[in-house]
């Protein structure tokens, strides 16, 4: 377990968490809503720990981040239009997408049933990390049921170990969740409601449903 400051020097922390990534250990890094524990997506030992560490079960699978939306064709079956007019107006930012994942792909993040939740983060450090990584499964940085951590301490204190690098970008701020909107039914429903307004998404999608 490593702590580096990626203001004060982004290199050495931004290595090593890549390295870490790519032997299957996990990695704290900050989005830009709170702090995520991540994963490689594409390993499932690397996925099973990142679940053990939250205290967390298979029934509530992991979302992935990506470095750019073109990632979003290698890992969706059908990217329909509508889609695509979310993923250029909103991303990156604070908009997860649920869509249904290409059968193809060899991942296993956990009781998915054929989708994946799917966001680009609008963090520096974060898309950073992406880039050289491809993409990742990444979760908020606490324990199942306890506040998500908007300072590297928060997620320390809760991780420990289980963790092998830390990036303190400073804090977060507020701790606001992505909002998750559903595209695998006949219409577009939010999930979840969250940093990105309802009201923002219904100028373009006004038939859009919201889970009460």
């Amino acid at each position: 377990m490593t702590t580096y400051d990626v203001i004060a020097d982004p290199a050495t922390g931004l290595e090593a968490a890549i390295t870490a990534l790519q032997n299957g250990e996990l990695v704290v890094l900050p989005t830009d809503t709170v702090y995520g524990i991540a994963a490689d997506a594409f390993s499932p030992q690397a996925v099973g720990r990142l679940l053990a560490a939250k205290g967390r079960g298979r029934d509530m699978p992991v979302p992935v981040l990506v470095g750019s939306w073109r990632t979003l064709d290698g890992l969706v079956d059908q990217l329909g239009p509508l889609a695509r007019r979310l993923v250029e107006a909103f991303w990156p930012g604070p908009l997860t997408l649920i869509v249904r994942s290409a059968p193809s792909l060899a991942w296993d993040l956990g009781e998915s049933r054929g989708t994946v939740a799917v966001r680009m983060p609008l963090h520096p450090v974060a898309l950073q990390v992406l880039t050289q990584t491809g993409p990742l499964a990444v979760s908020s940085a606490n324990r199942s049921g306890r506040p998500p951590a908007v300072e590297v301490g928060d997620a320390e204190e809760q991780l420990g170990d289980a963790v092998s690098v830390y990036l303190d970008a400073g804090p977060t701020g507020d701790p606001v969740p992505s909002t998750i909107v559903d595209l695998t039914g006949d219409h577009a429903r939010v999930v979840r409601e969250g940093a990105l307004p309802t009201s923002a998404l219904r100028e373009l999608i006004p038939d859009l449903e919201v889970t009460s």
